[in-house]
């Protein structure tokens, strides 16, 4: 009997051990899991923060963006502005003087210059080789002087900014 209740004993005592094993593995999940929920709540913040700063960058290069274009804009109509003054003493000038015609070219002239130094290239000039990224053709001529391809004509001139045409020239193409 004495053994039973030894037997008896430590069976009690081993239940009791995994009795608070059990307990204590889920104080331990308890603990692990409130760790991981803090965790998964930095990593929200951390993406709603990121998502802010983003939607702050757009925002923010947008209006330097535009900022930027009226910037160009206000100095391109600063450069302009000199023309549109001569062009109203033109209108307000007598016709029929010599002076006249000389002040149109002056005009003409300036207006050329300011679009150059912003950089517009005009491009289609008699005699050079057709090309058709450059060049519209609307009409071919037979002329021994000009070589086949070559531009003997010029309509309308053409221009291009930088590698983009703005605008082919219309010229009329030889043999």
């Amino acid at each position: 009997m004495a053994e039973e209740k030894k037997v008896e004993a430590a069976e009690k005592d081993v239940e009791a051990k995994a009795k608070t094993t059990k307990k204590t593995s889920k104080k331990v999940d308890f603990a692990e899991l409130e760790k991981v929920q803090a965790e998964l709540a930095a990593q929200k913040d951390l993406v709603l923060r990121t998502a802010a700063e983003f939607d702050n960058f757009k925002r923010r290069t947008e209006k330097e963006r535009l900022a930027a274009a009226e910037f160009t804009s206000a100095n391109l109509l600063k450069k302009l502005l000199p023309i549109f003054d001569n062009v109203d003493r033109a209108l307000a000038a007598d016709k029929e003087s010599a002076d006249y015609a000389k002040g149109i070219e002056m005009i003409v002239k300036m207006l050329g210059d300011v679009v150059k130094d912003l950089g517009l290239i005009e491009i289609g000039a008699v005699g050079d080789a057709f090309d058709p990224n450059l060049h519209e053709a609307v009409m071919h001529i037979e002329d021994d002087n000009f070589g086949d391809s070559t531009v003997c004509n010029v309509l309308q001139k053409g221009y291009k900014f930088g590698d983009t045409v703005i605008r082919p020239a219309t010229v009329a193409v030889a043999n």
